[in-house]
């Protein structure tokens, strides 16, 4: 497979994706309201797809991000409880407490500071402790959880009124869409026109070269995860918006579809490439995927299957496309 058509593929998955379901249920996957939810309930997996695009391009990987997420979400509730004059026997008993805005927008930020936070610890850890990404991130993903449940016994947070990041509007532009919107531009010029992108580009190709090339490369690594966290913690307040809820068990298995999106949209497993458009791209796949089956009345077991499929055909084609690289070089 050369590359151009390698680039190609997961743009023409996703149009194959539209046109079966729109074979398949025309009348409920084309409808306005289906594909608005579609886009929106993609918005808070997209940002985090953001953030992991440059992990994945530097040739690492955060197997962190669903328990990172519910441990944010739980601990940015609690900011915000507590600032709307909750105590913590109110707060652990599910009390309704009225948040004033303000203490909603401190909430928010606190949630986005704990994942950065949290993205921070798994980079010193990998930079450090000289330790690979797959191991630092599996027992991170085991610590994140485990405080997400001990925080509140294993019951969730109540945070009613904090409903704007699910259902808000602004200029007619659903609020999840806008912010990964934002993430999306602003992670694209990162990853394309500053030194922190090019030089996680230099990172994945080959480690070595970029350290004896002069590239900090701890400094980038740690910068990568961190900037994970942040965006891990800004999805965070999205879930907890929509649930109404801080849940402890949020984000179960989430890592698999942010990886499978990224991967799909072009990233090799092995580092050096990827681009924020082909994020875009493997964000709808899967979320116009998982739409469609579940219109088919397909279950969430066998939806997990077929996405495990999916990535074992990802991974080959890169791996096809760098051989054939490589023959056409020769």
């Amino acid at each position: 497979m050369n590359k151009f058509a390698r680039q190609l593929l997961p743009f023409s998955s996703l149009l194959f994706i539209i046109s079966l379901w729109t074979c398949l249920v025309p009348d409920t996957f084309l409808s306005f309201q289906n594909i608005s939810n579609v886009l929106t309930r993609s918005a808070a997996n997209g940002i985090m797809a953001c953030g992991m695009t440059f992990i994945i391009i530097t040739g690492g990987i955060d197997l962190s991000i669903g328990s990172m997420l519910a441990m944010t979400g739980m601990l940015a509730s609690i900011v915000m409880l507590m600032l709307g004059g909750g105590t913590w026997t109110a707060i652990c008993g599910g009390e309704f407490i009225a948040m004033p805005l303000w203490a909603m927008v401190i909430g928010t930020v606190a949630g986005m500071v704990f994942g950065g936070l949290c993205g921070l610890f798994n980079g010193i850890c990998i930079t450090r402790l000289k330790l690979a990404p797959f191991i630092v991130t599996l027992g991170s993903m085991s610590i994140f959880r485990g405080v997400s449940y001990v925080l509140n016994d294993g019951k969730p947070f109540a945070i009613s009124a904090y409903t704007y990041l699910d259902t808000g509007k602004l200029l007619g532009i659903p609020v999840p869409l806008l912010l990964f919107a934002i993430a999306l531009a602003g992670s694209g010029f990162l990853l394309k026109y500053t030194k922190f992108g090019r030089y996680a580009y230099a990172i994945g190709s080959n480690i070595t070269t970029a350290f004896h090339a002069g590239i900090n490369v701890n400094k980038i690594l740690v910068g990568a995860y961190t900037f994970m966290g942040l965006l891990t913690g800004l999805a965070a307040m999205i879930y907890s918006s929509r649930a109404s809820s801080a849940q402890p068990s949020a984000g179960l298995s989430l890592e698999m579809d942010v990886i499978a999106a990224v991967i799909i949209g072009g990233c090799s497993p092995a580092g050096g490439k990827g681009t924020m458009t082909g994020t875009l791209i493997g964000t709808l796949l899967i979320s116009f995927l998982r739409n469609g089956l579940t219109l088919l009345n397909v279950s969430t077991n066998l939806q997990l299957i077929v996405i495990g499929f999916i990535i074992i055909f990802a991974v080959t084609a890169d791996r096809l496309a760098v051989q054939g690289g490589k023959k056409e070089n020769i």
